[in-house]
């Protein structure tokens, strides 16, 4: 059986790349710290580390095992957290998993607002985590559900989804701007200015498909910068450094250097979508469940639900 305190240190080893580093931060001696490592790699018949002289480096076999060992790492923790709240009589809380549109829509808060006054004193964790990372926690039951952009697959043997919420993509330009007074801005104004790109961390091709989607559209954006998350881009507009694409949901943080349009014939929305296990364990996952559709606007039991 995987022993968790050394699957500590080897994330310990494996983060600094270096056993004397990772035992200043373990509070351990070297020795012992290298011994169990050495141990872990025995029972696993498997090797971690690629040893040198000043450093060590994980193998490609390792770099697989980081991964796996974070993840269970990070259920262990969510479970002794549960267990140590049941053992005090609480009903055990929820754990969320969010992405930051669950946030700046007002899903999120709304539905813990409501949550909160109905049962004070549930206690809540949030993890903002990437969908996979969300779905994994569902089906190992470390988190209660998930907050993400896509559902689930319709076939998927554990987990049921519902929408939530269609945030539409405006049109962000700076107020001084020559198409920020004009009465309708076609595809033609928008081709080849400069543009502001949001990534999407949860995409890899986030680039290609934001390309797809304006040329779908009619137009070929020049991306002059590529922004983090929607208001660093909104920062940049206001800077007069190009165009954005911004959900409707963050116009409220929008500074009077920054003017917001409608595009009438783009359809571009970012999806939100509630995701859960089909088997509740507890009263409070439901209840939270229906809150946050509730919230939302959907049905508990809707026909779309997958």
């Amino acid at each position: 059986m995987l022993d968790l305190r050394q699957l500590r240190y080897f994330v310990a080893v494996a983060e600094t790349e270096h056993v004397g580093q990772a035992a200043e931060r373990l509070h351990i001696s070297q020795s012992p710290l290298s011994r169990q490592i050495a141990q872990l790699e025995k029972n696993l018949g498997l090797t971690l580390f690629e040893r040198g002289q000043q450093r060590i480096r994980l193998t490609r076999d390792g770099q697989v095992f980081l991964a796996e060992s974070r993840a269970l790492l990070r259920h262990a923790d969510r479970l002794e957290s549960l267990g140590r709240r049941l053992g005090r009589g609480e009903e055990g809380g929820l754990c969320i998993g969010y992405v930051a549109d669950a946030i700046h829509t007002g899903i999120l808060p709304g539905a813990l607002r409501a949550l909160r006054d109905a049962q004070p004193d549930v206690h809540i964790a949030l993890y903002n985590l990437a969908p996979a990372a969300q779905f994994e926690g569902l089906r190992q039951r470390s988190l209660d559900i998930a907050l993400v952009h896509e559902p689930p697959s319709a076939d998927d043997a554990d987990l049921l989804a519902a929408p939530l919420f269609q945030d539409p993509l405006l049109l962000a330009l700076p107020a001084g701007h020559p198409l920020a007074d004009q009465e309708e801005i076609t595809p033609g104004d928008l081709d080849g200015r400069p543009w502001i790109a949001v990534e999407n961390a949860q995409d890899p091709a986030w680039r290609d498909t934001f390309v797809a989607s304006c040329t779908a559209a009619g137009f070929t954006p020049d991306i002059r910068l590529d922004a983090a998350e929607p208001l660093t881009a909104l920062g940049l507009v206001a800077s007069g450094l190009g165009l954005a694409l911004v959900q409707k949901s963050m116009a409220g943080a929008t500074t009077e250097e920054v003017a917001v349009r409608e595009l009438p014939w783009h359809d571009g929305c970012v999806q939100l979508w509630a995701a859960w296990h089909r088997v509740d364990l507890r009263p409070v996952v439901a209840t939270f469940r229906a809150t946050v559709l509730r919230t939302s606007g959907a049905e508990p039991n809707r026909p779309s639900e997958r």
